[in-house]
């Protein structure tokens, strides 16, 4: 049997393999490689089928629209569902499903009775199920590896992700020259069965038994206010879909670029595909160098950059060796960007949340994709391939250009361990858990010449409440005592405040607190003021 433990890693320099020493982590990484694999070949599959029987460049984009507009729409309920329930069987749930309709796609394929519209279908199918594997999965790899070591394992997983383009699109040009996409499709249902199994050998160390789940609807809301009240996160989100949307073009519209300017078959298309994959790879081993030498907005610039020029000679290009070339630097610089971008939220959000924030980037993430692909579709249809990749250069340099004035904050060095540092709540009226909503004040003493220190620190607390569980703040002066200032927020329910109190503050959020609480003459008088309604 596999079991997570972290702690089991000796405290070494992070290294970009160092993740894999971890037993838990080396085998659901292989599996999710092989997982990553099968999708390539579905999706590769999938185009060359509507290639072949449509002649449509937008609908050929719209297989990965299709793929990943699931992501959109299920992403935070994902989520919610891997911060409320136990992510390993979750995770055996969904690739149990993925399995079902796997055979289905297979079955169907392999018996000529696959028309554009039913096989668009399943692959939204499965890409549901793929948007309820990804954010539990993210969730887990804290689990199973170090802080020091998160940073390497998301460069594993971008390498887990492009070895996938690199061998997944060769494999499947091949198998469909020879055998038809439904070799292809049933191949993917195979990786969905390895994935399963393994985690079915995996033991999770066992929860907190004094944590109790938070209820479905109230997680989805408090995951959404915590995003909605975090500018890191908001941050790292705008930086991703900076990315993303222009960078959707190339992954768009590589099948058009094969067939009709170079005149490839699938296998040629694949070459491609491998190209950016190679590519991505040697961009996650050279990632730890480049952090060491760059900070974390340069590394963005120059992958922004890179990937313009690129585009530009996608549009321009006329040659195979010329594209193969320029797809090589097209997966270093995906590969430092999106690990990047990936490594930030994974060390900047607080476990309670973490699947939340977790399925809100990759709603952007796969959004940007989605809304690009379909986008630089149309774009190629109406003015041609070379306008299309041109448009999209333009917008990458401009999105690299604005890291001026919205950079990227580091978030290595910030403490995002939970932090219990609140007095119990003693009440003479005990409410029942789900009572609310609960009105918190809390009353701090302030000498005249602290008064302005004391509302911009307080500004700092405002945030951390509202991500914490308040859903209206306010800072109010004393009328009687103008040297007293009243805090005030209101929480949805006993519950959500009690867990304020028991987990969702980290130790960055207690520095906040007491930036504020020093500027104040004395510790605050609270009272929690319960709901009279019904």
């Amino acid at each position: 049997m596999m079991s997570a433990g972290p702690a089991t890693v000796p405290a070494t320099a992070p290294t970009a393999w160092g993740p894999l020493r971890i037993a838990a982590f080396r085998s659901l990484w292989l599996a999710l490689l092989a997982s990553n694999i099968g999708t390539w070949m579905q999706t590769v599959g999938a185009q060359w089928l509507l290639v072949e029987e449509s002649g449509s460049d937008t609908l050929v984009a719209i297989v990965q629209t299709a793929s990943t507009l699931p992501i959109v729409l299920l992403a935070l309920p994902s989520g919610a569902l891997a911060d409320t329930f136990d992510r390993r069987r979750l995770l055996i749930a969904v690739q149990t499903f993925l399995v079902a309709v796997g055979v289905v796609l297979t079955v169907l394929t392999l018996t000529g009775r696959m028309p554009a519209t039913l096989l668009l279908t399943l692959t939204f199918v499965l890409g549901a199920g793929q948007a309820l594997t990804g954010p539990a999965w993210q969730a887990v790899i804290p689990e199973l590896v170090p802080r020091n070591q998160l940073a390497s394992a998301s460069a594993l997983g971008a390498i887990s992700m492009n070895l996938a383009r690199a061998v997944g699109p060769a494999v499947a040009g091949l198998l469909i020259a020879r055998t038809g996409a439904g070799v292809v499709f049933a191949l993917n249902t195979l990786s969905f069965v390895v994935f399963a199994l393994v985690l079915l050998r995996w033991r999770r160390a066992a929860a907190d038994p004094g944590i109790v789940p938070e209820r479905f609807t109230a997680a989805v809301r408090s995951g959404s206010r915590y995003v909605r009240h975090s500018p890191v996160v908001r941050r790292i989100l705008l930086r991703a879909a900076l990315f993303l949307v222009p960078g959707s073009a190339l992954w768009a519209l590589l099948p058009l670029v094969a067939s009709r300017r170079l005149g490839l078959g699938s296998g040629g298309y694949g070459v491609l595909l491998g190209a950016v994959g190679v590519g991505a790879v040697a961009g996650a081993l050279l990632l730890p160098q480049l952090r060491a030498r760059w900070s974390l907005n340069r590394l963005l610039l120059v992958a922004g950059i890179g990937f313009a020029v690129v585009l530009t000679v996608l549009a321009l290009g006329r040659s195979e060796a010329v594209v193969v070339a320029a797809l090589l630097p097209a997966g270093i610089a995906w590969v430092m960007v999106l690990s990047s971008v990936n490594a930030s939220m994974q060390l900047f959000l607080p476990n309670w949340v973490r699947a939340r924030g977790l399925a809100v980037y990759q709603m952007i993430f796969a959004g940007a994709q989605a809304a690009g692909a379909l986008a630089w579709g149309a774009l190629s249809d109406g003015a041609g391939l070379v306008t299309a990749h041109l448009v999209a250069a333009a917008l990458m340099l401009a999105g690299a250009l604005t890291l001026r004035w919205w950079p990227l904050k580091d978030t290595t060095s910030l403490n995002r361990e939970p932090a219990v540092y609140w007095p119990e709540p003693h009440l003479e009226l005990e409410p029942a858990k789900y009572d609310g909503p609960v009105l918190v004040t809390a009353g701090y003493p302030v000498s005249p010449e602290h008064e302005d220190a004391f509302v911009e620190a307080m500004q700092g607390v405002r945030r951390t409440r509202l991500q914490t569980g308040a859903v209206q703040w306010g800072l109010f002066r004393d009328g009687e005592d103008p040297g007293r200032f009243v805090e005030v927020y209101l929480v949805p329910s006993w519950d959500e405040h009690l867990r304020q109190h028991t987990g969702r503050l980290t130790g960055a959020d207690q520095a906040t607190e007491e930036r504020a609480r020093a500027l104040a003459d004395g510790p605050p008088e609270v009272s929690h003021l319960l709901s009279t309604a019904d």
